[in-house]
């Protein structure tokens, strides 16, 4: 096995450990959940499908940037929410349940979501044969390593609720430290490529966190959402699975460059996020909010 065989394949299993730690946190009541707030789940995948792609869209042709990263971070804006939206809601006030609820129903969403949009991309940015769009076999198993890894996790907090409940911290923490640690490696890998990119690529991937975080944060408000909601959408919407991103760019697709900034993302994120949450509600010592 080669060195990208054995990243692609560690990437497989952050990501699918990364997806049964979200099942373990789900239960059938958190889609149940979202029929009480109509309004918040209409804003929140009016923005998550239509606005983010349209922004980045605008973001990338604005900047003038290179076909490859153009697409990269359009698979980005197409990402569902990642976890860390979750926490970061959690720590500066917002309601926590709705997080919850909203990344299991964009998770589900995403699996055809994210193709079009991608193909979408693929097609408009690059000159034909420069990056082979997604493939039905790709598909297929890009829904196997999303939904089955949830779908277990579900099935295993509901059999073992006290099971799930002593693993649900673990899993979350270990995922994110063998993430990061699979992350350090696949840039370590082509570090020279990324900091030559990241004059292109770091100011797009800044704004376009920047722009997620106040365009979810202010729409939500103009919609007359509760604050709490509101800071739980506007997380949803500006914290992507940057994880989910750099697995599709570099099994799916077979391109290192393509994943470029999802993995600057994956940085900038945890660096603008705080900010943000400290400018729109502030910390509540741990405290989730409830649906």
């Amino acid at each position: 096995m080669d060195e990208n065989q054995l990243l692609n394949a560690l990437m497989f299993g952050v990501l699918a450990l990364v997806m049964f730690g979200l099942g373990l946190s789900l239960t059938w009541d958190d889609f149940s959940r979202l029929l009480r707030y109509p309004r918040a789940v209409v804003v929140a995948l009016g923005l998550q499908i239509v606005a983010l792609p349209l922004l980045c869209f605008g973001l990338v042709t604005g900047l003038g940037l290179p076909a490859v990263f153009a697409i990269g971070l359009m698979l980005l804006a197409a990402s569902p929410g990642g976890i860390s939206a979750n926490l970061f809601s959690h720590l500066f006030g917002g309601n926590v349940a709705m997080n919850i609820s909203l990344t299991a129903l964009n998770t589900v969403l995403s699996v055809v979501s994210m193709p079009l949009i991608i193909n979408w991309s693929i097609a408009h940015f690059a000159q034909a044969g420069q990056i082979v769009p997604v493939q039905f076999s790709k598909l297929v198993e890009v829904v196997g390593i999303v939904l089955v890894p949830v779908a277990l996790g579900m099935l295993a907090a509901r059999r073992a609720p006290g099971f799930a409940a002593r693993m649900h911290r673990p899993v979350k923490a270990f995922s994110m430290l063998v993430l990061a640690a699979v992350a350090l490696l696949a840039m370590g890998k082509e570090w020279r490529a990324l900091v030559a990119s990241f004059g292109e690529i770091g100011p797009a991937v800044v704004l376009f966190n920047l722009c997620s975080l106040a365009v979810g944060y202010g729409l939500s408000r103009a919609s007359r959402l509760d604050k709490p909601i509101c800071i739980a959408v506007a997380f949803e919407i500006g914290i992507h699975n940057s994880t989910l991103a750099i697995f599709i760019a570099l099994t799916v697709l077979g391109s290192y460059p393509l994943a470029l900034p999802a993995a600057v993302y994956s940085v900038v994120m945890y660096l603008t996020a705080p900010v943000f949450g400290y400018l729109v509600g502030r910390p509540d010592g741990g405290r989730p909010q409830q649906a």
